[in-house]
């Protein structure tokens, strides 16, 4: 039997649960325990994301919400378990248990402050997506330059100085950088200011379906090169328009095809978004890949080239970068 052995870069479920009574095992989430076994998963990224215009201090926040995510942990350690290394990945896989890594939506939490990510870091927290779509004290959005109306970007900033020197930081640290959510002129300063690899952890191709949160394929190719890994999003609206009646898996598809003609089958992944996107019934919840399998065989992927995007090549990305 083939086991997909899902490894997905990116979900706001934690956030859900913070702001609810809901719990990990199982819920009417996007995400949840059951859900994850019938989806046949490997691990789970699990995001701190907060909204930093709504909250008075997004540090202490971010620290609740962490202790949120090891409260569900402790709860579940039969089932699922956090990881900060390769190894620890391997161990849960051979032992039947799930892992979840720690991850961290949105940089405004460190307040520009380098101390403050160690801090994180020794919480737990392994990647973090440098913006959402606010300016912060590491850098600047797409979202700010976006033109919906001729669909292009205007001249952009990316990131700031103090930006760079946390960007630097993180490579030292072993923290992985995320660019999803940053402008395009911000990954091009990740790529001049750092040496590892790095992730867009839940982004499309621009050229499928234009979008800013989509990357321009000179970016995908850079990405590639660097070594890193692109998460497909699941969200309709980085997949194509209201109107459009093509099937949401086929477009996905067609943004992996894209991916893999520009930057080679290497740099795709998935970063589903569940929990943080609108729930469409034709990507509903993590109980979809079985699905999504089928739709990249009959979409001519081999089995190699599946298993590398399901799980392989995020995994080659932690084991290079979680030590």
């Amino acid at each position: 039997m083939f086991y997909l052995k899902v490894i997905d870069m990116h979900c706001d479920t934690i956030m859900r649960i913070f702001t609810s009574t809901a719990n990990l095992a199982e819920n009417n989430l996007q995400i949840d325990l059951e859900k994850m076994r019938q989806g046949d998963y490997l691990l789970q990224n699990f995001a701190i994301f907060l909204d930093k215009e709504a909250e008075d201090s997004p540090y202490q926040t971010a620290k609740a919400m962490i202790n949120c995510f090891y409260q569900q942990m402790e709860q579940y350690s039969q089932i699922i378990r956090p990881v900060t290394r390769y190894e620890e990945i391997i161990q849960n896989d051979q032992q039947h248990i799930l892992s979840a890594l720690l991850t961290m939506e949105e940089g405004a939490p460190l307040e520009g402050n380098v101390e403050k990510l160690a801090e994180f870091y020794q919480l737990g927290v392994r990647m973090l997506t440098l913006t959402w779509n606010y300016t912060n004290e590491i850098g600047f959005p797409n979202a700010r330059y976006w033109n919906s109306e001729t669909q292009t970007l205007s001249s952009q900033q990316g990131l700031t100085k103090r930006g760079i020197e946390i960007a630097q930081a993180m490579n030292e640290l072993g923290m992985i950088i995320d660019v999803s959510h940053g402008s395009d002129q911000l990954v091009e300063d990740v790529l001049t200011h750092t040496t590892a690899p790095f992730v867009a952890s839940h982004s499309n191709a621009r050229a499928c379906f234009p979008h800013f949160r989509n990357l321009p394929d000179s970016l995908i190719k850079k990405i590639a090169d660097r070594g890193g890994v692109i998460g497909l999003n699941f969200s309709e609206d980085f997949l194509r328009t209201r109107q459009q009646k093509l099937p949401l898996i086929n477009q996905l598809v067609t943004h992996a095809i894209h991916m893999k003609n520009i930057g080679g089958i290497d740099v795709i992944g998935f970063g589903s978004d569940f929990d943080g996107i609108p729930v469409s019934h034709e990507l509903p919840d993590a109980t979809i890949f079985p699905t999504i399998y089928d739709a990249f065989q009959k979409a001519g992927f081999t089995t190699s080239e599946i298993e590398k995007i399901f799980h392989q090549n995020v995994l080659r990305l932690y084991k290079e970068l979680l030590i």
